[in-house]
Parts: C-alpha cells; structure tokens; sequence
C-alpha cells in the first residue's frame, strides 16, 4: 500500500466516474483501476462496488476511505509544511463558503495578503451541507458559513466567529425613493415592493422566508439567484431590491447605492470562519486561520 493507491481512492470518491478520477490523478484508466485493484489484493477486502461503472464502495471500502482521507489530508499537509519552510507560506488555499455570509471575502483575502503574499485561491460555492461535507472529508481547506454551534462543537472545527451586525436592504435611490425617508426598515415597508432574493434552498433566504411567514407578508420576489453579482446588479439598475447581512459587499461595489437596516429577529446559526481542529488542519489552513480572523470585524 502506498499513498499513491490512497489519493486515487478519494479522487474516485470525488469524481465518482473511474474515467475523470484517473484524470483527477494524472494516470490512464487502466492504471488507476489496476493500482486499485492492487490495494484490494494487499488488503484482502473489496472496497468498490464495481458494475459496467463505478457504483459506489462497500461497507468495507467506505470505512478504508475515511482512513484514506486522514492520512492523504496528513500526507498534503507535510508537503505543504515543507515548502513554507523552503519557500514561506505559500500554495493553494481551498476555501468552502456560502453566499451571503456577513463579511466580504474578497477585501479578507487582501488583507490576509500582506502577510501572506505567495498564497492562492481556489474558491468553491457551496451549501451548509456541503460545506460541512467538505470540511470533515478535507476537500477544502477553509469554511466560512452559516453554523449551528453545537455541531461546530461535534465536529471538533476550530471556529472564529463573525459578528452578526443585522440585515439591511440595498436599493438604488432614483428607483425607491420612498426608502430614503427611513432610517430604519421592517418587512412591512418591504412587503409590496420587488426584492432581489438568493435561492430558496440557501440558509440566508430560508431565514428571511421564516421571518416573512411569521410577518405573514408574502413577498413579491422578482429576482432570485445564487449569484451575489446578478442580485447586485440588478439593484444597481433599479430592477429591485438586494436584501443580504450587513457587511457581505465590500463597500465599493456598492457605486450610487443606498442602505437601510431592516427589524429582524437574530439568526439561529452564527455566522463563523472555521477549520479543522488543532493538529489536523494543513499548516496552510491553520496559517490562514490565525493571520484571517485579526482581520475579522468585531
């Protein structure tokens, strides 16, 4: 057994399809299956469920993947250790994180990069699910989401919370200008105008949906999307009104925009920058966690 036959066993949990995860580790198909159909030789276990395709793992190979994934996680983190005591901290980051999520990633990243200039990113969009997948199978390195506390706690993620600074509504003053005369909004003065919502299965619109039927209002949505950018731009030409966390846009994205809090009740899952516990997080990501969460608004 060797950490090669171990990395194509979770790029095949990845990828799912014997033809990309050879892809995803650089070989031929015939390699990687025959690398790890050697591995189920020197173990003496089956560890996939084989058809015309792939078809999943047996119970047997699902509990070798977990240890695969540990010590691949173990094995990448000594390779990046190694070249931040070459070269500095430097390589890439896998940062997991969810849409609307009280601070600007983009303006955190560039003040992490003052101490950390050789770092880069590859930035994945994802669910509160999946991103609490991906954390505990180590496909990224860093979340930043919508938690509840107590399975932060389970999962042993260290965690530096965000501030919850309210909810407000983004809105382009020649369009709405009754807005301007409030300096505060409820769902009430929202209830007829068009909003510019993300999608319903995200966390952030679950909430305002919850906060919208105990209001009994139903709202009239005109926009909805999980891409931060079309919400955005469509606030900016007056099409409708962006409602998000106080704090999800860097400030100059916001050109000729106005903003109002909105009353709401707190959300029930906190808001937090997380990785793995002490000891199993890379090196990057624990570099990352301690430089990132100084720059965390208070």
């Amino acid at each position: 057994m060797d950490i090669k036959q171990l990395i194509y066993l979770c790029n095949l949990e990845r990828e799912r399809h014997f033809g990309r995860a050879a892809e995803a580790s650089f070989v031929s198909q015939p390699t990687l299956s025959m690398r790890l159909k050697n591995l189920e030789g020197e173990l003496g276990l089956s560890l996939i469920n084989r058809s015309n395709n792939f078809a999943g793992f047996t119970p047997e190979g699902e509990r070798v993947l977990a240890w695969a994934r540990e010590i691949v996680s173990v094995y990448q983190g000594l390779k990046l250790e190694v070249e931040s005591l070459k070269h500095g901290v430097n390589g890439t980051l896998r940062l997991g994180v969810m849409p609307q999520c009280s601070v600007s990633l983009p303006a955190l990243l560039k003040a992490v990069e003052f101490r950390y200039p050789q770092l880069d990113y590859r930035i994945s969009v994802l669910s509160a699910d999946q991103l609490l997948e991906a954390l505990n199978s180590h496909t990224v390195d860093v979340g930043i989401g919508f938690f509840e506390l107590a399975t932060l706690r389970e999962l042993h993620l260290q965690a530096s919370l965000l501030a919850d600074r309210g909810v407000e509504a983004i809105f382009h003053p020649d369009h709405f200008p009754q807005l301007m005369q409030e300096e505060r909004l409820t769902l009430r003065s929202l209830a007829t105008l068009p909003l510019c919502l993300a999608e319903p299965t995200r966390y952030f619109r679950r909430y305002l949906d919850s906060a919208f039927r105990e209001a009994e209002i139903a709202p009239r949505v005109i926009v909805e999307s999980a891409s931060i950018m079309q919400l955005l731009q469509s606030a900016q030409v007056g099409l409708g009104i962006l409602v998000g966390p106080v704090g999800h846009l860097h400030p100059e994205t916001l050109l000729r925009l106005e903003q109002r809090q909105i009353q709401l009740p707190a959300m029930t899952r906190q808001a937090a920058l997380v990785i793995a516990e002490a000891g199993r997080a890379t090196p990057l990501a624990q570099h990352f966690f301690d430089e990132a969460r100084r720059h965390l608004p208070g």
